[in-house]
């Protein structure tokens, strides 16, 4: 293995964290136009730690590749992602009409782009704040035979090993690994920069290929259907009781106890 870390950091760009999503008139998704968009927090994370790695110096960082597959508008996203510190871009454009292709037919992606550019270790969000599958990661490590650390909060890399800290349900959970490997990350691994306005002006002279999903040769066609989007139901009022009697004989008399 190279000595020098060749990171792929995927990026998606979702329907912006302080938006409250809206279902379409049709119920079949969620409604998009118009709508502020951004890039997934937990990729924001991706990026900044692949950063963090290069100014540690612990272990040479040779590229950082920021790589996206979605409509025209996710350019923005990856400029971004330059901005913050990526060396270059990849934009697999997508038809926006075909909508966002499952965790699946991404990893297979993600594994024709880490083939390409002998990428040697692959860093993104657990999870994308929209669909919230959760899967891509996994299903990459699986694909790769690499293997890999998920949810991480802690991530440190000397010579050709890593030790991610990972919180689980009962504390912490330490996994050492050899690269190359595929980590996903958590909220508390770190804050991520702003994008200033002297690297945002940088960004623009900053490599950001085109390419297409026949450039690839991958199937990522759909094998889910969605049936139905609904807004959840409101939540029904609660009701303050005076004291743990009243609580009691209110709970005995929905039925509860």
């Amino acid at each position: 293995m190279s000595s020098k870390l060749r990171i792929l950091v995927p990026i998606k760009r979702v329907i912006d964290y302080a938006i409250k999503p809206r279902v379409n008139k049709t119920n079949t998704a969620v409604e998009t136009a118009g709508v502020k968009h951004s890039m997934n927090p937990f990729d924001e994370l991706s990026i900044e730690e692949a950063v963090r790695l290069r100014e540690r110096k612990k272990v040479p960082v040779d590229d950082i590749l920021a790589f996206s597959a979605g409509p025209a508008k996710a350019a923005d996203v990856l400029r971004t992602a330059m901005a913050m510190g990526a060396d270059r871009a990849i934009h697999v454009q997508t038809d926006e009409k075909a909508g966002d292709m499952e965790p699946l037919g991404v990893a297979k992606l993600l594994r024709k782009v880490v083939d390409a550019e002998k990428s040697n270790l692959v860093i993104l969000g657990k999870q994308s704040i929209d669909d919230d599958a959760g899967q891509t990661g996994q299903m990459l490590a699986g694909l790769l035979g690499w293997p890999q650390a998920t949810q991480a909060s802690k991530v440190e890399i000397e010579g050709d090993t890593a030790t991610v800290t990972r919180e689980v349900d009962g504390g912490v959970e330490t996994l050492k690994a050899k690269l190359p490997m595929v980590v996903t990350t958590d909220l508390r691994l770190n804050e991520p920069r702003y994008a200033s306005l002297p690297n945002i002006m940088k960004a623009k002279k900053k490599p950001l290929e085109k390419k297409s999903l026949e450039d690839y040769g991958v199937d990522v066609g759909r094998r889910l259907t969605t049936v139905k989007v609904e807004e959840p139901p409101p939540r029904k009022g609660g009701q303050k009781v005076e004291d743990v009697d009243g609580m009691i004989s209110k709970l005995k008399e929905l039925g509860a106890i």
